[in-house]
């Protein structure tokens, strides 16, 4: 019996070195290019300063269990951390929500035009494809992005709805936003509603269009959550994988969402950019069975920092599961020898 435990341990202890030495050798790759270049400018000073809002970096402590906990920390985490531009960043489980990897992921900022996610969403939900939208004076003096919409003309809603998860315009987020609700404010409130249902309660919306609003925030944690269960809508996750589309009228709407065409396994995301904001970006990526959500706020080289972050949760997430193979194996390695006897 004492040789069948010490051939036991012996078996378990040669696994979780092969492991190892397996995990080390994929993350290195990712950790080497990413420790090449430090971020080492600073964000220089803007014009129109009176009206910037300040970004607030209130902290929510995680709860006991939460899956932020469940992150195991790594040195490599450490290492891809101070390789990134970005103020605050996570990688979840598409398929558990699970953290794999994550970076002040809890500071409140201003999301930017990620939170279009939730306009198209609501849309989606409220309009039928034949709606026509007519386009207010406001709507149609927004700020760019937008598909520069005629006052005096009606709208096709999938096209507006298009223009805004695609083109990020933001006269079409307002022309659906009044539409809906009768006005933005209105919306802004179904947003929020619609948000923290989703268990994103950090994120509060002022504005359809994610431009910088007083009291408007959002976390990374509540992008990928938002993202998350955005996606499981079918219709939702169809519009946002594709590259270009025509509307009825036969204008081309382009995606903004680079990682379309730049990282293997992009499967959607949406980005956003303001001078408060700076680079925010979410999307989800697929790899044969694996599904990771990344999201990104804060960021000055962010098309840089996603590459190195979709990267390194792939590795991650396939460090969890050969872990959780190696307990598994020794939960039962260790039920038979006690069922021996011992």
């Amino acid at each position: 019996m004492n040789g069948t435990k010490f051939l036991c341990r012996s078996f378990l202890s040669l696994l979780v070195c092969c492991f190892l030495f397996a995990y080390q050798a994929m993350a290195a790759p990712v950790l080497k290019s990413t420790g090449a270049k430090k971020h080492v400018g600073k964000i220089s000073k803007k014009r129109h300063v009176s009206h910037r809002v300040a970004v607030r970096h209130k902290h929510k402590s995680p709860k006991a269990g939460s899956s932020y906990l469940a992150a195991r920390s790594t040195p490599q985490d450490s290492r891809i951390n101070n390789a990134l531009s970005a103020k605050s960043a996570i990688i979840i489980d598409a398929a558990t929500g699970k953290t794999l990897f994550a970076r002040s992921p809890d500071i409140h900022r201003q999301p930017a035009s990620t939170i279009k996610i939730l306009t198209g969403m609501i849309a989606l939900n409220t309009l039928s494809d034949g709606d026509s939208v007519s386009v207010s004076f406001k709507a149609a003096q927004q700020p760019r992005s937008k598909v520069f919409l005629d006052q005096n003309r009606e709208y096709n809603a999938n096209d507006l709805i298009n223009a805004v998860l695609l083109a990020s315009a933001n006269d079409a987020s307002v022309a659906l936003a009044e539409k809906i609700a009768g006005s933005e404010q209105s919306f802004a409130q179904k947003m929020t509603t619609f948000a923290h249902q989703w268990g994103a309660n950090q994120t509060v919306c002022k504005t359809a269009t994610g431009l910088t609003a007083q009291g408007q925030e959002t976390t990374a944690r509540d992008l990928a959550i938002i993202f998350r269960h955005a996606m499981e809508n079918p219709e939702f996750a169809a519009r946002m994988k594709q590259v270009n589309v025509n509307t009825a009228e036969g204008k081309v709407l382009h995606s903004h969402n680079r990682a379309l065409w730049q990282v293997p396994g992009s499967e959607g995301g949406k980005t956003g950019y303001t001078d408060v904001a700076r680079q925010t970006y979410v999307g989800k990526f697929r790899r044969g069975d694996d599904e990771i959500i990344v999201a990104i706020m804060g960021s000055e080289t962010m098309w840089g920092d996603l590459k190195k972050l979709v990267e390194f949760g792939f590795i991650k997430k396939n460090s969890h599961q050969v872990a959780a193979i190696s307990e598994s194996v020794l939960e039962v390695s260790t039920a038979k020898t006690l069922a021996g006897g011992t």
